[in-house]
C-alpha cells in the first residue's frame, strides 16, 4: 500500500480550488440588490476567514502531520464526544455541499447546453457522471486528485484574473451603486451581506485533515492555509469591486452570469464563453476536491474507534475507498433530491445547513486552541497571543452562526443530536 504525499502546489490549490467554486461566478448577481455595502460585508467575512485559517495553520504546526483537522483539533482538547460531534456534523456538511456543488456544475454547463435546464433526467445524469468520476479519480490516490486540483485552480483563476486585470481599464465610478440602496438601515443590511459571502469561505481547513498525505506538514500545511485564503479572499474582492464599477447594478441583479457579461464588455462573444467555462471548471474543479476530503474524516474517526472500522480500509493506493464511494451514494441521493419537484426551493436551505455544520467545527476549533495552550502550559506571552486569536475566532463563528438563521440552527442541532446514538453504539462496541 503506497501513502502517497502532495506538496506545497497542491495542498494550495485544495484550498483556493475548494473555497473558490462556482458561487464567485453568480454571487454578485445576490449582493447586487443591496449596493456597495457588499464590499464591506466580503471583508468583513475575509476578516474572519483569515484570523480562522491562522488558527488551523497554528495548530497544525503544533500538532505535526497528524490527519482528521476539526476533529482532532478539536478531540484533542475536548475529548472524544465533542471530537465525534466535530465530525460527524463536518461530514454530513461535506456530502450536502458536493450535491450542492454538482447542480452548480450543471447550472454552469446549461449556457452552452440549455436542456440541461429543461429536462431534469439529463440534468441529474451528468451530475451524477461527474461525482463519480471525481470519487473514481480520488480511488486512484490523492496525488491523482491533487493534479487535477492543480489544473482546475489555474483553469478557474485566469479568466476571474482577466476580468479583474482588464477591467481596471473600464472601471467607472459613476457605474458603482451607493454604499445601501435598500430601504432598511446599514445595520440590518451588513449582518446578511456578511452571512451570504460566508459559503464562498468554506474549505479553509481542508489542508489539515489529509495530514498524513502531505509532505513536510508543519511547513506545507500553514503556508498552503494562509496562502489558499489570501488569495481566494484578493479574487473574491476585486472582482465583486471591478463588476460593480463596468456592470451596471440592474444589470448585475438580473445576470445569471454577471462575470460572463463583463467578459463579453471586454473582449466580445468569445470571451464571455471563456468565463462560463471558467465557472463550470471552478465548480469542477470544487467538487473534484470536496469528494477528496468527505473520505478523510470518517476514515480518521475509524482510525480512533469511534466510527465503522470499514471506514479505515484503503485500497493499493493508499485511499479509503469505501469510505469514498459510502460518502458518494449520500451525495448522489441529496442531489437527485434536488431535481425532484417541490425540493428546489428547499436547496437554498441546505446550503446554510453545510454552512451551520461547518461553522459549529470552526468554533470549537477556536476554544481548543487557546485552552490547548492554557492545559500544556505554554509561555504566557504565548498563552496571550493565542488567548486573543482564539477568542476573535469564537465570537466571529459564533456571531456567524446565529447569522445563519434559527431554523438552520434548529435543524442543524437535531443533525448533531443524531449522531450521538451512533456515538454510544461505537463506545458501547469497543
Amino acid at each position: 500500500m503506497k501513502n502517497q504525499k502532495i506538496g506545497l502546489l497542491a495542498a494550495t490549490s485544495l484550498i483556493v480550488g475548494n473555497m473558490i467554486g462556482a458561487g464567485i461566478f453568480v454571487l454578485p448577481a445576490s449582493l447586487a440588490k443591496y449596493g456597495g455595502i457588499s464590499i464591506l460585508g466580503w471583508i468583513f467575512t475575509a476578516s474572519g476567514a483569515l484570523i480562522l485559517a491562522k488558527i488551523f495553520s497554528n495548530f497544525s504546526k503544533i500538532l505535526k502531520g497528524q490527519s482528521g483537522g476539526p476533529y482532532l483539533y478539536s478531540k484533542v482538547v475536548f475529548g472524544d464526544f465533542i471530537g465525534f460531534l466535530v465530525a460527524w456534523g463536518y461530514w454530513i456538511s461535506c456530502w450536502i455541499n458536493n450535491a450542492a456543488i454538482a447542480v452548480a456544475i450543471v447550472s454552469a454547463l446549461s449556457f452552452f447546453f440549455p436542456v440541461l435546464i429543461t429536462n431534469p433526467f439529463y440534468a441529474t445524469l451528468i451530475g451524477l457522471i461527474f461525482i463519480w468520476f471525481f470519487t473514481w479519480t480520488s480511488s486512484k490516490g490523492i496525488k491523482s486528485s491533487g493534479n487535477i486540483q492543480i489544473f482546475t485552480t489555474i483553469a478557474k483563476i485566469i479568466p476571474l484574473l482577466f476580468i479583474i486585470i482588464a477591467g481596471l481599464f473600464l472601471f467607472d465610478y459613476n457605474t458603482f451603486p451607493s454604499f445601501n440602496i435598500t430601504e432598511k438601515s446599514n445595520f440590518e443590511i451588513f449582518p446578511i451581506v456578511s452571512v451570504m459571502t460566508l459559503y464562498a469561505f468554506l474549505g479553509i481547513e481542508c489542508a489539515t485533515i489529509p495530514a498524513n498525505n502531505i509532505k513536510n506538514p508543519s511547513e506545507t500545511i500553514p503556508t498552503a492555509t494562509m496562502l489558499g485564503t489570501v488569495i481566494s479572499t484578493l479574487i473574491y474582492i476585486l472582482g465583486t469591486v471591478v463588476l460593480f464599477g463596468i456592470l451596471p447594478n440592474e444589470t448585475i441583479i438580473n445576470s445569471p452570469a454577471p462575470f460572463a457579461e463583463a467578459g463579453e464588455i471586454i473582449g466580445g462573444k468569445y470571451t464571455g464563453y471563456l468565463v462560463s467555462a471558467g465557472a463550470a471548471i471552478s465548480a469542477i474543479g470544487a467538487l473534484n476536491g470536496w469528494i477528496l476530503i468527505t473520505s478523510y474524516m470518517p476514515m480518521s474517526m475509524a482510525n480512533d474507534k469511534l466510527f465503522p472500522k470499514i471506514f479505515k480500509n484503503k485500497n493499493k493506493k493508499g485511499s479509503p475507498v469505501f469510505s469514498l464511494v459510502f460518502g458518494s451514494i449520500l451525495t448522489s441521493i441529496v442531489m437527485t433530491m434536488n431535481f425532484s419537484e417541490g425540493l428546489v426551493s428547499r436547496f437554498e436551505f441546505l446550503i446554510l445547513l453545510t454552512t451551520l455544520s461547518t461553522l459549529v467545527p470552526y468554533l470549537f476549533v477556536s476554544a481548543s486552541y487557546m485552552l490547548y495552550h492554557i492545559e500544556n502550559k505554554f509561555l504566557k506571552t504565548t498563552i496571550f497571543k493565542s488567548s486573543i486569536l482564539a477568542i476573535l475566532g469564537s465570537v466571529y463563528s459564533l456571531w456567524a452562526i446565529f447569522g445563519t438563521g434559527i431554523e438552520s440552527i434548529f435543524y442543524g442541532s437535531i443533525l448533531l443530536l443524531i449522531g450521538v446514538p451512533f456515538y454510544y453504539i461505537m463506545k458501547i462496541k469497543n
